[in-house]
């Protein structure tokens, strides 16, 4: 065996007068869902420290409770393997980092010290979650695409295999009446009589 076998996971080479030793991986597994709800755990208590500022609490809970709604669905949603790890970075790494970095701060000095472009750690934080919610709204609506184009597709499978159930198309709605001398045509409207 040589050092490039030995390299890719191969046994470790024997010793004059003892066995080969498998080599033991060191890479960690993957975090399973019941790791990534603890990790969410832990940024709640961290958010639940009384001097941070209702505008972050506010925050974190909307990306804590989109990451909850979305880690059940995770596996079987079908999401490629870089929003997979992005759904758990963020649980477990980005979200508890910068929640955790600006909570070393003192208060008083976070909130209102400029640091960069004119903005405080507060806001630099706020910008950050703010990322964040998106990011992890985005997740939610992946998920949930698989299960939408699962309906849409029953839907249309039915509609091939029983007909329109709606039957014909109903009418239009007659247009509103225009407006008569400069007068708006509908008596909801402010300017009306």
């Amino acid at each position: 065996m040589g050092l490039f076998d030995w390299l890719r996971g191969g046994a470790v080479p024997e010793a004059a007068g003892h066995e080969a030793l498998p080599v033991v991986s060191s890479v960690p597994p993957a975090p399973t869902p019941a790791d990534i709800t603890a990790a969410l755990d832990r940024v709640e208590a961290l958010a639940g420290d009384v001097s941070l500022n209702s505008a972050v609490v506010a925050r974190v809970a909307r990306v804590v409770q989109r990451l909850r709604e979305t880690v059940p669905r995770m596996d079987g949603a079908g999401l490629a393997s870089a929003d997979q790890y992005s759904l758990i970075a963020t649980a477990t790494s980005y979200l508890p980092e910068a929640l955790g970095n600006y909570l070393r701060l003192p208060r008083d000095w976070a909130n209102s010290r400029p640091l960069l472009g004119g903005k405080s750690a507060l806001l630099i934080l706020i910008d950050q979650l703010d990322l964040l919610g998106m990011t992890a709204d985005k997740m939610y609506d992946a998920v949930l695409q698989k299960d939408a184009r699962a309906l849409i597709e029953h839907g249309r499978f039915l509609e091939e295999r029983f007909g329109s159930a709606a039957g014909p198309s109903p009418t239009p709605a007659p247009a509103p009446p225009a407006a008569v001398s400069g007068r708006p045509g509908n008596p909801l409207d402010l300017g009306a009589p």
